[in-house]
C-alpha cells in the first residue's frame, strides 16, 4: 500500500517550474516583471541561442539586501503582498514562485545592490542548491543570469523548439512589456545582435485630447509595431463604470490572417483572453471579411478590487468582476471609433499601386532621363506626310482639341462655357477628401483629382457599402420582421445555456428570433428572422446560447443578419461595367465621405486608394 509523504522542496520546486517556467521566454517574463516591480527605468536583456544557453537581465531598480536575496529564492516569499490581501494586487508579480522555480531547473546567478550599500552581493542557485551570498561588483540595481535552463529536467529541454523559435518567443515577451511600460527603456540582444532598443518616453501632451500616458504609449507603439501602424491606426479613449479603455486600433483594411497582432493589456499586464478577442472582433463587425483579424493595442485600466489575477501561475489570464461590462465597452468603443473615422483607409493600397507601377524599373538605381533629340533618330524612315503627322502629335494639345471625341461622356473635356461655369464647383470638389471625379476607367473605377494628388475608387465596392449602411440604419429604426415557424423547433440545452438564452429573450425578439422556455432543459423556437430565409434554427440557437455563456454575449444572429444585408446590398448596388456620368460619380464620392465605414466594402476590401502628387512625380523621376 502506498504511503503518503511530504515531497522534498527540490522536487516541489521542479513541479512548480513545470507550470511557471515552460520555456526561456517564461523565465524571461518573470525576471523582467520583477525588475519592473522594483522600479527599474532601464532594462537590458542578453540572450544566447534564444535564451536556451543563457539569458541575462540587468536593471537599475532599487535592488535587494543579502537577506532579501536569500528569501527571494524561497517558495512563496515576496515583498508584493504587504497586507496579505489577494483582492487588491497592484504589482505584476505576487506569487513568490519565479526565482525558486527558475533556480530548481537551471543555474541561477543573482547579483544585487541597494543605494547606500558599500558593494553588491551575489548568490547562486544550481539545480536547487543555494550558495551563501558573497561580495560582488555592481553599480546599481540587479543582474540576474540564467544558464543551462532545464538541465535538471532533460525531458523539458528535449521539447524546446529551434533557437529561432525560442528567440521569437522572447522577443514577443519584451515587445509586449515594452508597449505597456513606455516610460522604461528596453534593450534586447541575441548572440550579439540587437533586436530591440527603445528609449524611455516621458508622458506627453498630445493634440487629440488624450491622456499624457496614452500619448506616450503611441510613441512606444510606433517604435515597437511600426510607424505605419502608429500613423494610420485610430486612437481610442473610452470609460464606463470606472473601467477605462485606451490604445490604438488599426483600420479594417489593416488586417492580418491571425490574431497575433492584437495586443491586450489589463493594468499594464499583458494577457491572453479569448472572450476579449471575440469582443474586439465583434467591435469591427462586418468591416472584416471572414478569416481576417485586425491590428490593435488596447490597454484596460480596471480597479484592482474588481480584478482577479490569481488565475494561473503564468499570470496570462485574468477574471473580471464585470466581464460583460468590459466586453460591452470594447465592442461599443471600437464600433463608435470606426464609425467616426468613416471614409478613412490605410495607405497600403496606394503603396501597393506604386510598387506595381514601378515594378519594371531598374533595381540598380533610379532611371536616368535626358532631353529628347531635336530630330527623332527614326526620322529618315518617315515620308513627308508621316513626318508632318508626327509633328502634329508632338505639338501641345490646345483647349479646343477633340482628341477625346470617342471617349465616354464622363471622360471628355467640357466646353469653354461649361468649364467657366463649373470651375468653382470643381475647385470645391478638389478640396474634399476624395476629390473631383475626372474619368471612369473600364466602367469600374472612378479617377478623381484632389488638391495634392488623385484617388481611385472601386464604384461597386463603394456603393455596396453605402447601400448596406442605409439598410442597417433602416433596420435599426424598426424591429426585424419575424417569420413564424409552421412546426416550432424544440432545442435541448444545458441549464446554464437555457437560462442565458431566456434572459436575452426580449433582445432576440427584436431581432426576429422568438423563443420560449419548454420545460426543464429545453427551449422552443416559434419564429426566426424573415431575412434569413430557411436557416438551421436549432444550430442557430445552440450557437447563440454557447456564446452567451462562454463569451458573455452573442453576435451570431447579428452576424447572420449582416451577412444577408451584405448579400442584398451587393446585388442592389451599382455594378462594375455600368457607365456613370460626372454628376453620378461626384454624388457617389460625396456620399462616401459622410457614410460610416465606407473606407472598406462589405467583404473587408478597401473601396479607394490614394496617390499623392509627390508619389506620381516620383514615378516619373521628377523627385
Amino acid at each position: 500500500m502506498a504511503v503518503i509523504r511530504q515531497l522534498p522542496d527540490g522536487l516541489v520546486n521542479q513541479i512548480a517550474a513545470g507550470e511557471v517556467i515552460e520555456r526561456p521566454a517564461s523565465a524571461l517574463r518573470e525576471v523582467i516583471e520583477n525588475a519592473l516591480d522594483a522600479g527599474a527605468g532601464k532594462i537590458s536583456i542578453t540572450l544566447r541561442r534564444g535564451g536556451i544557453d543563457e539569458l541575462t537581465v540587468a536593471d537599475d531598480g532599487h535592488g535587494m539586501t543579502p537577506d532579501d536575496m536569500l528569501l527571494a529564492i524561497q517558495r512563496h516569499a515576496t515583498s508584493k503582498l504587504p497586507d496579505d490581501n489577494l483582492n487588491h494586487i497592484g504589482s505584476l508579480g505576487f506569487r513568490g514562485e519565479a526565482l525558486p522555480s527558475i533556480g530548481s531547473v537551471s543555474h541561477l546567478k543573482l547579483t544585487s545592490v541597494m543605494a547606500g550599500m558599500p558593494h553588491a552581493w551575489c548568490l547562486e542557485v544550481n539545480g536547487g542548491r543555494v550558495t551563501e551570498p558573497e561580495p560582488a561588483a555592481l553599480q546599481t540595481g540587479s543582474l540576474i543570469s540564467v544558464t543551462q535552463l532545464f538541465k535538471s529536467v532533460p525531458a523539458r529541454l528535449k521539447f524546446l523548439k529551434t533557437d529561432r523559435t525560442e528567440q521569437g518567443q522572447c522577443v514577443d515577451v519584451v515587445r509586449r512589456l515594452a508597449m505597456a511600460w513606455p516610460t522604461v527603456a528596453f534593450q534586447l540582444a541575441n548572440d550579439g545582435r540587437t533586436l530591440i532598443d527603445v528609449s524611455a518616453s516621458a508622458p506627453l501632451i498630445d493634440d487629440d485630447n488624450q491622456s499624457p500616458e496614452n500619448a506616450a504609449r503611441q510613441h512606444r507603439l510606433a517604435a515597437i509595431i511600426g510607424r505605419a501602424f502608429a500613423d494610420e491606426a485610430a486612437p481610442i479613449d473610452a470609460e464606463r463604470n470606472q473601467i477605462r479603455l485606451e490604445g490604438m486600433i488599426g483600420l479594417p483594411t489593416m488586417n492580418r490572417p491571425t490574431p497575433a497582432q492584437i495586443y491586450l493589456f489589463v493594468n499594464n499586464r499583458p494577457i491572453h483572453d479569448r472572450s476579449l478577442l471575440g469582443a474586439i472582433r465583434a467591435g469591427y463587425g462586418d468591416t472584416l471579411r471572414r478569416g481576417r483579424h485586425p491590428m490593435a493595442a488596447l490597454f484596460l485600466t480596471v480597479p484592482a478590487d474588481d480584478l482577479d489575477v490569481n488565475v494561473h501561475p503564468a499570470k496570462a489570464e485574468v477574471r473580471f468582476r464585470d466581464a460583460a461590462g468590459v466586453r460591452s465597452l470594447l465592442v461599443g468603443a471600437i464600433g463608435a471609433r470606426l464609425a467616426a473615422d468613416g471614409i478613412r483607409a490605410t495607405s497600403e493600397g496606394g503603396t501597393a499601386a506604386l510598387a506595381r507601377f514601378s515594378g519594371g524599373a531598374s533595381r540598380s538605381g533610379p532611371a536616368h532621363f535626358s532631353a529628347p533629340p531635336s530630330r527623332p533618330p527614326y526620322d529618315f524612315l518617315l515620308s513627308a506626310s508621316q513626318r508632318q503627322a508626327a509633328e502634329g502629335w508632338q505639338a501641345p494639345v490646345s483647349q479646343d482639341s477633340h482628341l477625346m471625341g470617342d471617349a465616354p461622356f464622363a471622360a471628355r473635356p467640357a466646353g469653354p462655357d461649361q468649364m467657366a461655369a463649373d470651375e468653382s464647383a470643381m475647385a470645391a470638389a478638389r478640396g474634399t477628401l476624395l476629390g473631383a471625379a475626372k474619368a471612369q476607367l473600364h466602367k469600374t473605377y472612378i479617377v478623381a483629382e484632389t488638391e495634392d494628388g488623385l484617388t481611385i475608387i472601386d464604384q461597386h465596392a463603394a456603393h455596396e457599402r453605402l447601400v448596406m449602411e442605409q439598410m442597417k440604419t433602416a433596420l435599426a429604426d424598426t424591429s426585424v420582421s419575424a417569420q413564424t415557424l409552421l412546426l416550432p423547433e424544440i432545442v435541448e440545452l444545458g441549464d446554464d445555456r437555457r437560462h442565458a438564452l431566456l434572459e436575452m429573450g426580449e433582445t432576440l425578439a427584436r431581432l426576429g428570433l422568438e423563443i420560449e422556455g419548454f420545460g426543464e432543459g429545453a427551449v422552443i423556437v416559434r419564429a426566426i428572422p424573415a431575412l434569413l430565409g430557411n436557416p438551421d434554427a436549432k444550430q442557430l440557437v445552440i450557437d447563440i446560447a454557447e456564446e452567451l455563456v462562454e463569451l458573455g454575449g452573442s453576435t451570431s444572429l447579428e452576424d447572420q443578419l449582416n451577412h444577408v444585408l451584405a448579400t442584398l446590398s451587393c446585388h442592389g448596388s451599382v455594378r462594375a461595367g455600368r457607365v456613370l456620368n460626372a454628376d453620378e460619380m461626384n454624388a457617389l464620392l460625396r456620399e462616401m465621405e459622410v457614410t460610416p465605414r465606407s473606407g472598406q466594402c462589405n467583404h473587408g476590401r478597401p473601396t479607394w486608394v490614394r496617390l499623392s502628387l509627390a508619389d506620381i512625380e516620383h514615378l516619373f523621376g521628377r523627385r
